[in-house]
């Protein structure tokens, strides 16, 4: 979606602030971030809670699931439980989950020519 970034409406500007404030607060937390990334990196494929934890090695078994329901609860990540014994969970991001690919990659983007900002700053100080 195409912005105006020189809009006039001083209001829709701060709207448009406040979106991405709340938005910003739904993705805080440490691990939000790793495990979004994690299941975007598993292509559609649905991951074990298992199978987070090895790929997330340093969260904690309750971080892990505190994170995951708070995903949950803002709709992005979708978690099924099988009936089986012993029970299967799987963790999936929802189409609102997968919708967020171009922010996290635009925002990718930024970190690595901040941190080639940052080095050439460093440089240019050493210097």
């Amino acid at each position: 979606m195409a912005r105006e970034w020189e809009c006039e409406n001083p209001l829709r500007r701060q709207a448009w602030s406040a979106a991405i404030n709340a938005t910003l607060r739904v993705l805080e937390g440490k691990w939000k971030i790793v495990i979004i990334n994690e299941l975007m990196a598993a292509k559609g494929r649905p991951l074990r809670f298992s199978e987070l934890e090895k790929l997330i090695p340093d969260v904690t078994q309750k971080m892990l699931i505190q994170q995951l329901k708070g995903l949950q609860q803002d709709d992005i990540v979708q978690r099924t439980l099988y009936p089986e014994v012993p029970p299967r969970v799987e963790y999936a991001l929802t189409a609102l989950g997968h919708a967020l690919g171009p922010a996290m990659t635009a925002l990718i983007d930024w970190a690595e020519l901040r941190h080639q900002h940052e080095a050439k700053r460093l440089q240019a100080g050493a210097l």
